[in-house]
């Protein structure tokens, strides 16, 4: 099969490149099912609620079908049950299973741990472990192709939406990460948001450099597009002073003068928690200006990071001195950073640190939306304010061999969900 799946890529490349970018997944997909005699080949993309995946095709408009259309386009959502396309995702590992027309295989669409769906084929035969390795394979490389093709359309991201965006909450998704997960042999990261009927603000970030690991945290004051525009000004003025190689200082100073000269409303202001990890040492910078205290789960314990006195938040006074504490990690720490949404109101009735004891065998993509759904059972489903949080797993091994198979670290999934 290697041969055979060296060509299976050469031409699916071939395909993408000869394809619009709309139809480029199905450029993919087509020539697998033809290699594979599929008799039936799907891409479903991840929902942006991370509770489910979302069948997209191209329909017209006079057939008949259910599911959310734009045109011609459909978006069918199919929520998770704990059933073998969640397993499939959760896992990391493709599964297969017999059904009265041939055999169902699902294979993950990840790169570098942040899933983006998972490719669906029915086989008229049981396939053996070479072929399954190409499929696991073959989706990798879709999830480059989507990655790659997104930026020329908006059917992706449109597909992804299950429900409307209001004006705030598009300004805020921008300010988001283009991945909310990350894997790499140092490190695991995964940072989820919730939002608040309202928006309140919150965004989360990171920006890997070489021997570095730059993550953030903010929540902007009030709600609306208010809010989302102080956000949108100081987490600007954060990647801008940071892609200058400003230390966490230097960033939240010239955050704070940004957001006190060029404030969108009166005494708008911007808490943050912004951290930088040396890669290489384990040693963590963290700098707070108003915000929550990160939590640190070590050796089955959970507790709050007071390194420093708090101070103001970012744009509430000019003459404000802030400075950065160090906490060197140890290999199989976990650093958790959240906003007030996950804390206060009737969030409240959560107990945050004994949940984060219980989940510390998820990875982080799971862990984050975990404690997301946990909020939604006590606060919601509609929430009174964003909530927000970003956890990072240290291995230590940095620039040391990824154990790493189609886009994902093995070692590092979540086990099964039980049946």
């Amino acid at each position: 099969m290697g041969d055979e799946h060296g060509q299976l890529l050469a031409g699916m490349l071939d395909a993408v490149e000869d394809a619009a970018p709309v139809d480029a997944v199905e450029a993919v997909i087509g020539g697998l099912a033809a290699a594979l005699n599929a008799r039936a080949v799907s891409f479903l993309i991840a929902d942006f609620s991370g509770r489910a995946l979302v069948r997209l095709a191209h329909v017209p408009l006079h057939s008949a079908g259910e599911g959310r259309r734009a045109g011609d386009e459909v978006a069918t959502v199919l929520p998770f049950d704990g059933g073998s396309a969640e397993q499939a995702l959760r896992t990391q590992a493709v599964q297969t299973f017999a059904q009265p027309d041939g055999w169902t295989v699902l294979a993950p669409v990840t790169n570098r741990g942040e899933v983006m769906g998972l490719l669906e084929m029915t086989l008229p035969e049981e396939p053996a472990p070479p072929v399954l390795r190409a499929i696991g394979r073959t989706a990798h490389a879709l999830s480059y192709v989507v990655i790659a093709n997104r930026r020329h359309t908006d059917l992706f991201e449109w597909g992804q939406r299950t429900t409307s965006f209001s004006l705030s909450a598009e300004i805020q998704r921008r300010l988001l990460p283009a991945a909310l997960t990350c894997e790499a042999s140092a490190f695991t990261l995964s940072g989820w948001l919730e939002p608040a009927a309202t928006i309140g603000g919150d965004t989360f970030d990171y920006s890997l450099a070489r021997d570095v690991l730059h993550f953030s945290v903010t929540d902007a004051m009030g709600h609306g597009v208010a809010s989302a525009l102080t956000a949108t000004l100081g987490v600007g003025s954060l990647r801008n002073s940071r892609r200058r190689g400003d230390g966490l200082v230097q960033q939240a100073e010239t955050a704070n003068t940004a957001l006190i000269d060029n404030a969108v409303a009166p005494g708008a202001y911007l808490t943050a928690l912004l951290g930088r990890l040396d890669l290489r040492t384990g040693v963590c910078s963290l700098l707070n200006a108003g915000h929550v205290s990160p939590l640190l789960v070590r050796d089955g314990d959970t507790r709050a990071l007071r390194l420093v006195d708090p101070v103001p938040p970012l744009g509430m006074f000019r003459q404000t001195s802030y400075q950065a504490a160090e906490i060197t990690l140890r290999p199989g720490d976990r650093l958790v950073l959240l906003t007030d949404g996950m804390l206060e109101r009737e969030a409240a009735a959560l107990d945050v640190p004994a949940r984060l004891r219980e989940m510390t065998a998820l990875h982080p993509r799971e862990a984050v939306r975990s404690l997301a759904d946990a909020v939604r059972e006590v606060a919601g489903p509609t929430l009174a304010d964003d909530a927000t949080l970003l956890i990072l797993d240290w291995h230590k091994r940095h620039n040391a061999e990824r154990t790493a198979s189609a886009g994902a670290d093995q070692t590092q999934a979540s086990a099964a969900l039980p049946h």
